[in-house]
């Protein structure tokens, strides 16, 4: 890989009312699954998802991920047929609202019929491994592209955890798989890389990835976080080491994340709950302004002490 850049603020090509928010971006779950770890099916219906999806931007989303495959532990693989039928409606509805839509999907033939549909972003957990077409299906459509650190499939994801250094680890599985897509002519500009929080990845596993944004930053990409009421969270807040608080209430720790990874320079959080992190990241984009150099009076060698 070649050397490391300063990460873009924003992959191309997405709108200018996006790519003008000089902030992290904040991009709202849709799961249009009927077994899916967060909402249980909540927005299984094509009409409650479109309409969840308009809340969802309502209270401050900016990017809408529309899937219809649970990526939950242990999960089972649906057809492409039931994929298909459960996003296209969502995608082409909320698309045709003006949304900002991203299809979360790992197979190519509904990431091009869900780009044909009005997405304009490809968020693959497989980082393109799951099916070898959508490299060059990214490629020929350019749209953005998230690529997750990925070791397999739900259903045998936990039993492939294992890491020397799980940073450097990630980092460099990562890499790897940028040199992969940039072979098959995907252009760097499309990228967006995701370190795969929860995915393959027990509960200590994830705290020094958050802790080290720097270091897969480093590798001159936008990054994505997702921590949205992940299984870690669910162990981090029990009061008891065996127990798990239940995904609905790890929302404050998620808005939590949302600040670290704002201030950590994240191209965009991914979230079932949209309001806290929609106040988070502009906290944060509040903050970091408020650290700007301070202007001196004519004469001053410092800035003017406290009064008192």
């Amino acid at each position: 890989m070649s050397s490391p850049t300063r990460s873009p603020r924003h992959p191309a090509p997405l709108p200018d009312a996006l790519t003008s928010l000089d902030r992290t971006l904040v991009m709202g779950v849709v799961n249009v699954t009927p077994d899916s770890f967060s909402d249980g099916g909540r927005w299984f219906e094509p009409a409650a998802a479109v309409a969840h999806g308009r809340e969802l931007l309502a209270q401050g989303a900016d990017v809408l991920d529309v899937g219809g495959e649970s990526t939950r532990p242990g999960s089972a693989r649906v057809s492409v047929e039931d994929e298909l039928a459960r996003v296209l409606p969502v995608v082409e509805a909320l698309a045709r609202d003006g949304a900002v839509v991203s299809v979360d999907t790992t197979r190519a033939v509904v990431a091009e019929r869900a780009v044909a549909a009005g997405a304009l972003i490809v968020n693959d957990v497989s980082g393109g491994l799951a099916d070898p077409a959508m490299a060059e299906v990214v490629a020929r459509l350019g749209v953005v592209y998230v690529v997750m650190h990925w070791r397999g499939h739900a259903d045998v994801m936990d039993s492939l955890e294992r890491y020397d250094d799980v940073v450097a680890d990630v980092a460099s599985e990562l890499a790897a798989r940028v040199d992969a897509l940039r072979a098959a002519g995907v252009r760097d500009s499309q990228l967006v890389l995701d370190p795969g929080l929860g995915f393959s990845k027990a509960g200590s596993a994830n705290w020094p990835l958050l802790a080290h944004l720097d270091e897969l930053r480093s590798l001159g990409f936008p990054v994505l976080v997702g921590a949205s009421r992940k299984r870690f969270l669910g162990h981090l807040l029990a009061q008891d080491a065996r127990d798990v608080v239940p995904p609905e209430a790890r929302d404050h720790a998620t808005a939590a994340i949302s600040t670290l990874a704002a201030a950590a320079g994240a191209w965009c959080v991914r979230v079932h709950a949209v309001p806290g992190s929609a106040d988070a990241v502009r906290v944060v984009k509040a903050w970091q302004s408020g650290r700007r150099p301070r202007k001196m009076d004519p004469g001053q060698d410092h800035p003017p002490g406290p009064v008192g």
